[in-house]
This record gives C-alpha cells, structure tokens and sequence, in this order.
C-alpha cells in the first residue's frame, strides 16, 4: 500500500497512467469548517485485478508535494478520468488547479442512465457489479487528522479498486447500448466552471422564500450578497456568518442598528457586533434603499405559469413509463418543474432535447397535443395513438 508524499512519486505514478486507457480516482475531504472544500487525501489505481493503487496525502506531504503532475494527468486526453461521484471532486481540483480532468467518466451518470436507479451510491454498485461488499466502519472519519490508520486507508483505496469493475461494466454496457452521448451529454454539466462558481450577486437565488414582495427579495439579494463575498473571503462556512432562517427573519425585521439586532432569535451572537453586524446593517439599508427598477422581480417566469395540473399529471404517468422502458432513472429525465414548464406551453426546457426528446421530450409533446393518449393494462401504461 503506497502512500505518495513527494513530487518525484506523484509524477512517477502519473506518467505510468498517462500509458493506460484509464485510471480511477477518489478524494477524501472536509467542508464542515470551511466555504471551500479542504482536500485531505487523492486515491488513483490503474487498470486491472492487481492494477497499482495508491493515495496521494497533500496533508502529509506538505510543500514538497505539487499537485502539478496530477493536473498534467487530467490533460492527458489519452486516458480517461474515472470517478464516482464526481461533482465535489471536480469542485476541488477546480478551485485549487483551475483544471478539470478530460475526458471524465461519472460511473454514478452511467449507472442512472443503465437503469441502476437515481442518485444510485458507490456501495450500491459494489455490491450488484463488483460482487462484493465494503467496509463502512470509516466512511464518517476525519480525514484531516495524522496519521491515517491502516482501516482508513484499506477504506480508502476501496473507493478506487472497485470502481475499476464498475468503470468496465458500464463502458461496455453504454456502448452497447449506444448511449455513452447519453451520458457525456451530463458530463458536460461537470465540466463547465460555471457549475462550481457561485456569484456573491445570485446567492440570494439559492434562499428558498415563498414571500413575493420585492422590497423583501431585495433585502434577502443583499443580505445574501454580504454573507457570500464574507464566507468566500474567510473560507468559512456561509452558516458561520448566519444561516437561511436568520437571514429571512433580517430581511422581515429590516434591523437599522445594533440594538435590533440583539432582538433576533436565530442571529448567532458574535453577528450582532462587529463586522458581520455592520455588513448585515449596511446590507438591509441597501435593499431598503434600492430603486424600484433595480429589485428582484417577485416571481420568476415559471412561478408565473399557468399549469394545466391534470395534462401534467398524465406527463408524470408518461414519464414513469417511458423512464422504465429505457431503463433510466426518471429523474435524469426530467424533473417534476420541468413537466409543469411543459404542461403550462413552456418548451424551453432539457426534457425536450438531446437524448431525452429521443426517450420521453417527443411522446410529452404529442401527448400535449392530443396525439397520442395513455392506457393502462395490468401494471403497464401503454401509449395509444389517437
């Protein structure tokens, strides 16, 4: 069991999986005290039964460990990048190299689109492709502690040794299936920056309100705004600063000084001093102050939709079906939103392109326009031409 701490390792091991047609890679990390992810531990292994798996400790390796062969590698278009998973791990390398590792394979994507289910977990896939079972005793451990005990690192490395089976299986099955566009489709999504770039100005978008007024929403932008560029700059926790229900609870009481502030119940006490204090106060003046034009619309297009409830309901029956005739999970497909777009005349949505106009968007269409129609017989829905 190979523990890489140095440059010369780490480029060595690289250069040895530049000659493979893939290697499969984990990373082990912590978030729970920072805005950014704190990389802990990198796991990679080369193909075969008795293929070489190492980790990589950054940790322990200290300065004289550079990341840099590992980002030479994930420019190495000649071997594919395996993950499971793979959105936080490309989080990490992404902030940390600005790189992304090409060409990627997503072994949860592939499995969804193999029909294993939505969201389908690594230990699932062990299970049901690899045939064997895993070692759970260290899944919650702390990473960032030193030394690793030896359970942490046979834990470890079993997130790379089986994936290379899975990687196979599913290789193979996509390309029987000719769906591997399917799946590269999705990963495209991962690869993009802006998937792992949160803008201080549309944080507030991810604060979930049902009040409509857009004085308030514009107080909520703000105070949003402030709380993201201050955790971004600290590399604390946007909790740290105040969570969501605070936030809603300072934009409804609109606090103009220090003494409102020690009023709020969900407002943690050191944000009632100090900088944290006078950036919320500055923050709620500036929504309160904002000129009419300039503030959040209070309902966004979709909220606004007029949906046809009983033509979407018959679009979640023909979802289900068509999803279980593919063998894909139905969520890959579309979501429950993107059905109320359809049913309300929205056609701006991904359920009616690519691959998924192929399995569902086409029929969803017809069905709306009374060319087609549903019937059940026994457990099975059928589509019925009319």
């Amino acid at each position: 069991m190979q523990t890489i701490l140095t440059t010369e390792d780490l480029a060595r091991f690289c250069e040895a999986a530049k000659a493979e047609p893939y290697v499969t890679i984990d990373t082990e990390f912590l978030r729970e005290r920072t805005y950014w992810s704190k990389l802990c531990l990198i796991q990679m292994a080369l193909p075969g039964k008795n293929g070489d798996a190492v980790l990589v400790d950054p940790i322990a390796g200290g300065e004289g460990l550079s990341l840099e062969p590992l980002y030479d590698l994930f420019r190495h278009e000649a071997t594919v990048k395996v993950f499971h998973a793979a959105r936080q791990d490309l989080e990490i390398f992404f902030v940390e190299g600005k790189v992304f590792p090409k060409p990627l394979f997503d072994t949860q994507v592939a499995a969804m689109v193999c029909g294993f289910g939505e969201q389908v977990g690594y230990e699932t896939l062990v299970r049901k492709i690899a045939r064997e079972n895993l070692d759970k005793t260290s899944r919650f451990t702390d990473w960032s502690r030193r030394p690793l005990s030896e359970a942490q690192k046979i834990y470890a490395l079993a997130d790379v040794t089986h994936l290379r089976v899975i990687y196979e299986f599913l290789s193979k099955e996509l390309a029987r299936t000719g769906r591997q566009p399917w799946v590269e489709e999705e990963l495209a999504i991962l690869l993009a920056p802006e998937t792992y770039i949160t803008l201080p100005d549309e944080a507030w978008e991810r604060v979930k309100t049902r009040t409509t007024s857009a004085r308030f929403l514009g107080v909520v932008r703000e105070l949003a705004r402030f709380r993201e560029v201050f955790a971004q700059a600290r590399n604390i926790p946007r909790s740290r600063v105040y969570k969501d229900d605070a936030l809603l609870e300072l934009a409804s009481t609109k606090p103009a000084n220090y003494e409102d502030l020690g009023r709020s119940r969900l407002l943690l006490r050191e944000a009632r001093r100090g900088e944290i204090a006078d950036g919320i106060l500055a923050a709620v003046k500036a929504g309160l102050e904002a000129k009419a034009e300039d503030l959040p619309k209070p309902q966004d297009e979709r909220d606004q939709l007029q949906v046809n409830s009983a033509l979407a309901d018959l679009l979640r029956v023909l979802l289900k079906a068509k999803s279980e005739e593919a063998g894909v999970a139905a969520k890959l497909i579309a979501s429950s939103s993107e059905l109320d777009v359809i049913a309300s005349g929205g056609r701006e949505v991904d359920a009616l392109k690519g691959w998924r106009r192929e399995v569902f968007g086409a029929d969803a269409l017809r069905l709306c326009k009374g060319e087609i129609a549903l019937s059940a017989k026994g457990g099975a829905v059928k589509v019925v031409p009319v």
